[in-house]
Formats: structure tokens, C-alpha cells, sequence
């Protein structure tokens, strides 16, 4: 695995900066107190789902677990940490030797989450954990809520395909991580090459306004098009005038024009007139896409529209108003010394305003009901109940340092259709609302 399988740029050479200066100092300071080495347990959960969500979307997990494996200490970011008198000599020889060789459990890529559930439990020392806290975040929270937005839009479209063509508007690395959390939460193809390379995810596109623009008129445009890709290809017809474009791109292309494109405009009437006008000039199997500024509510709009194919792009990338899912990575147990013997102690933040955590490693399970639907996620500590033994939902992804649950991404994919198919048919409402199914929890306690 090499940086450009990570969405990094190739002079980036790991992942270890991709954390925030704290946690170096937190380490100083616990290689000095002694207290580096002890075990420690720390969750991924959120307190609450975005407003108005009913379920999250577990997506990331892989990039993490390419993140955690390239999480490197080389001589050029030694170099960089000593330069800036981050950290002392002691703890930059620490670092030299870093290598994670804890155990990860999550929910596996896919799998819907709710408040409190522990998405991602990481197992180690204090020293070797603490130092993934920022870059397993940035990855889950940003990937979660690209694949939430996307997962929401695959449910409005239903059985019609959704096109990722959101890489403009967006950093031009998190355009390559939002095409592959799309891709989970249910999108067809992207427009995005980088990660058509990087993630084997489909790509498609034809031509934009320029190319029409070029041409000394829009049949020219047409035919130069046709020409080099084929009667199969998407035409844009909105350049100028829609209904002559139609006209044109028919007479051109022939009946076997594979689609028009449609990017402006009151997409739903106008989707209704360039189908009568492609049925009346006998283009009845050209499709119709439609594009400009869609989000899950502008899709659930043209649900009755003569609609084939959507193309998603700024929502999309910016989560549709909900760009991150609010995760933290919280300490919820440690054992009492560095014996590796010592017994784990559940701890957890007490606070006011709402941030108070639980202590404990916990396990998750998912209660169904006796037609298979999802109706509560139950979390706890200690033995898990009989009934739910087998509907347990974290899975282990590094085992002592190795990753050992690397799957294809169609794989992760199909898991998150049939995640949210098991969920209660008002998952899919786009009216606010709170968590689908409550959480339930049994043998808990605060931490103080």
C-alpha cells in the first residue's frame, strides 16, 4: 500500500502528521509519568445523530485501517517535530520505533449506527492509541457523513442510478474519500478519475456547456461528439434552447441516442416536456438525466418525473447540510498500572452541557423484531444477553498490529443496501425526525 492508494499526495510519506500537536505532548507527558504503557480502551461513537437524520452510516473504516497501517514515524517527520520542539529527544526516539500493535473491533464499512453506538473500539497501550485519535475522526467523520447524505439520495432516487460529480466543489483529496463514501451509501458511478483509480468505483462522463460553446454551433458540437463517442452517448441540451438542442441531438444522433442531459432550469416540467418531445421524434429508449445543484429533497421531487439518472455534486460532498457526524474517541477504560495483568478500570468524562460519556468496553447488538426488522440497538458491558448473541455488530479489523478484515468495496456497498433495508420503513422519511429505533442500555455505568 503506498501513499496514492490513500488519497495522499506521493511526497507524503504516512500518516503520522495527520494528528493535532496535543497528542505528541499528551505522550511526553505520560512517557515521563509512567503511565505510557498502561492498557487502554478507547471508543468511536457520536452523543447524537445530525438534526433531523434517522440513522448514520458507518463509512471509512477501510481508509482508516490503511491510515493506521501507514501511520509511520520517518527521519523527514522526526525532522519536522524536532525542528519545531514539539517533543523531547526521549519521545522522539519513542516515535522512531512506533508501530500500532493493538487490536481495532468496529462495526464493519457499511453497517447503519445510532447515538451512542461504539463504531470503532481501539485496544492497546495509552501511548500507541492516543496517537490515532485525529486521524481515525477526520477519516470516519467526514467519509460517515458523505455515505449518510449519499445513502439518504440512493433512497429518494429508488431504482434510478446516482452519479458522484461532486470533485469541484470540494478539496480535491476529499473529493476522491466523498466519491468512495458515495459509492457505499449507494451511488452508481463518479465523475472523478483519481478514484476510479485508487477504488475501482465506475467512472462516467461526456461533455460540458464548453464544448458546446467551442463549436461554431450546436449541431457541430453534436456531431463532433457522436462522432468520437457514439450514437450511445449523453448529450447536453441545455446550452441554449432546450427544445431545438432536442430537435437537434436527435437528428444527429438518430433514435439511438443513449441520453440527454438537463442542468438547469424547473428540472420537473422540463423533464416532462424533452420526453414528449424525444417520444413524438421516436428516441422512446433515450434517457434523461438531470443535474444542478440536486439534493435528497430535489430528488424525492421528481420521483413522478420522467427521470433515468441524477447527477449529485455540492450536497452531495458537503453531507447536505451536515458535513461531519459529530464522532469523538473517547478514553472508556485503563488498566490500573503497566502490567499487562492489571485489571481494566471503565472510566469516562463527567461534565455538563451534554458531553457526559459512559465508561466501559462495550459491546453493541441489534435487536430485531420477528419479521428481521431492526427496532432497538441495545449496548453494554459485561456478558451479552443470550438472545443477542448472535446479532453482535463490531467485528475485529486489527488483530496485534495486522489488518485482518480488508474487504471489496462492493462488498461494503451491498452491506449498507441490506443494513438499511432492515430498518424500519420510516428510515427512509426525509422529514426530520429523531434515531429510527432507540438505544438501549444494560449494565452501564457513568464514569467520573
Amino acid at each position: 500500500m503506498n501513499t496514492a492508494d490513500l488519497g495522499l499526495p506521493v511526497d507524503v510519506p504516512s500518516t503520522a502528521l495527520f494528528t493535532d500537536h496535543y497528542e505528541l505532548t499528551m505522550l511526553q507527558a505520560a512517557l515521563k509519568a509512567g503511565t505510557a504503557d498502561r492498557r487502554s480502551v478507547f471508543e468511536v461513537f457520536t452523543r447524537r445523530l445530525p438534526e433531523g437524520r434517522r440513522y448514520g452510516v458507518v463509512a471509512g473504516t477501510g481508509r482508516v485501517l490503511d491510515a493506521v497501517e501507514n501511520f509511520r514515524f520517518d527521519a523527514d517527520v522526526l525532522g519536522f517535530l524536532r525542528e519545531r520542539d514539539v517533543v523531547n529527544e526521549e519521545t522522539l526516539e519513542w516515535l522512531a520505533a512506533y508501530r500500532f500493535s493493538g487490536d481495532v473491533w468496529g462495526y464493519p464499512e457499511g453497517e447503519v449506527y445510532f447515538p451512542g453506538s461504539p463504531i470503532m473500539r481501539v485496544e492497546g497501550s495509552f501511548a500507541e492509541c492516543v496517537l490515532l485519535e485525529t486521524v481515525i475522526l477526520s477519516i470516519l467523520n467526514h467519509d460517515s457523513a458523505i455515505a449518510a447524505a449519499a445513502s439518504r439520495m440512493a433512497s429518494a432516487a429508488g431504482d434510478r442510478p446516482l452519479i458522484e460529480m461532486g470533485a469541484r466543489r470540494t478539496h480535491e483529496l476529499a473529493a476522491v474519500a466523498a466519491s468512495r463514501a458515495a459509492y457505499v451509501g449507494g451511488f452508481a458511478t463518479t465523475s472523478d478519475l483519481a478514484a476510479g483509480f485508487r477504488y475501482g468505483i465506475p467512472t462516467v462522463g461526456t461533455s460540458a456547456h464548453a464544448f458546446t460553446l467551442l463549436h461554431d454551433n450546436e449541431r457541430d458540437a453534436f456531431q463532433a461528439q457522436v462522432d468520437s463517442l457514439g450514437r450511445n452517448t449523453t448529450l447536453l441540451v441545455d446550452t441554449y434552447d432546450v427544445t431545438e438542442a432536442v430537435r437537434t441531438a436527435v437528428e444527429v444522433a438518430g433514435p439511438e441516442l443513449g441520453a440527454v442531459r438537463i442542468d438547469s432550469g424547473d428540472l420537473l416540467l422540463v423533464a416532462h416536456r424533452v420526453r414528449q418531445q424525444l417520444d413524438e421524434l421516436g428516441a422512446v429508449d433515450t434517457k434523461i438525466v438531470v443535474t444542478s445543484d440536486l439534493d435528497e429533497y430535489a430528488i424525492a421531487s421528481l420521483a413522478a418525473a420522467p427521470v433515468d439518472a441524477y447527477g449529485v455534486g455540492t450536497q452531495l460532498v458537503t453531507g447536505s447540510g451536515h458535513p461531519t457526524c459529530s464522532m469523538v474517541y473517547k478514553l472508556v477504560a485503563r488498566a490500573e498500572s503497566a502490567d499487562t495483568k492489571a485489571p481494566l478500570v471503565p472510566v469516562a468524562k463527567k461534565s455538563s452541557g451534554g458531553k457526559t460519556s459512559i465508561g466501559g468496553r462495550k459491546w453493541a447488538a441489534r435487536r430485531v423484531d420477528d419479521d428481521g426488522v431492526a427496532e432497538a440497538e441495545v449496548i453494554g458491558t459485561g456478558p451479552v444477553p443470550a438472545e443477542l448473541a448472535d446479532r453482535q455488530l463490531l467485528v475485529e479489523l486489527v488483530k496485534g498490529g495486522e489488518v485482518v478484515a480488508r474487504e471489496p468495496l462492493d462488498v461494503v456497498r451491498d452491506r449498507h443496501a441490506g443494513a438499511r433495508g432492515n430498518l424500519p420503513l420510516s428510515a427512509t422519511q426525509l422529514s426530520r425526525g429523531e434515531a429510527v429505533i432507540p438505544t438501549e442500555y444494560v449494565h452501564l455505568r457513568s464514569g467520573s
